[in-house]
């Protein structure tokens, strides 16, 4: 099984002072600036690139300990009989070397790392992307240190499902309409997109 690991940190749970103002005909989406801060959580997520299927943990921080601890889900969550493939980026905590004497001690995990300041080469960013839509809008008002926030972050992937193709299932379980995520450009067009950028930066004067 290949699964693409990361974790989106920091997702605020914030009080704005004034209701948001939704996008509408003629004006953009209002949001005041001013807010109150009631604690952060971080989305662990592990994308199965066969199946599209995620599996998510929140936790209060995003240190190794925490990654272990996602680790050890991902260890239940797999069928015994399966080599798992992990495809993470080089953030240190990745690299500690207690998660690395844990791989160790468990030769069905293989480690891939993804070539530096490239990880949006990993397909978990895209749910990512989707969890953001998820949460956008989130608007807490109370404390302790977010759990509403908690909540909906670690329940993401039971209602997100329709923000990524079809308004028509928006609040269907992710996990229920999951599709593995294809890649539709190809080298030469993205290669094409960076030529024509330099063309029109070369020579500029900022």
């Amino acid at each position: 099984m290949v699964l693409c690991v990361d974790e989106k940190t920091h997702i605020q749970a914030l009080d704005r002072t004034q209701p948001l103002l939704p996008l509408g005909l003629g004006y953009v989406e209002g949001v005041t600036h001013v807010y109150i801060r009631h604690g952060t959580t971080t989305l662990f997520a592990a994308l199965d690139v066969a199946t599209g299927e995620v599996i998510t943990q929140c936790k209060p921080r995003h240190r190794h300990q925490e990654f272990l601890g996602f680790l050890r889900q991902i260890e239940k969550s797999v069928p015994e009989d399966l080599d798992v493939h992990l495809i993470v980026d080089n953030y240190c905590t990745h690299k500690h070397a207690k998660v690395r004497a844990w791989l160790a001690q468990r030769p069905r995990f293989h480690v891939h790392y993804t070539p530096t300041y490239t990880s949006w080469l990993n397909q978990v960013e895209r749910c990512y992307r989707f969890a953001g839509l998820r949460l956008r809008h989130h608007h807490a008002t109370s404390d302790p240190a977010g759990q509403l926030l908690q909540r909906q972050a670690e329940g993401f992937c039971e209602a997100v499902g329709a923000d990524r193709q079809d308004q028509a299932v928006r609040g269907v379980a992710y996990n229920k309409t999951k599709a593995p995520f294809n890649w539709t450009a190809t080298a030469d067009s993205i290669l094409e997109k960076l030529q024509r950028l330099c063309s029109q930066i070369s020579g500029s004067a900022h």
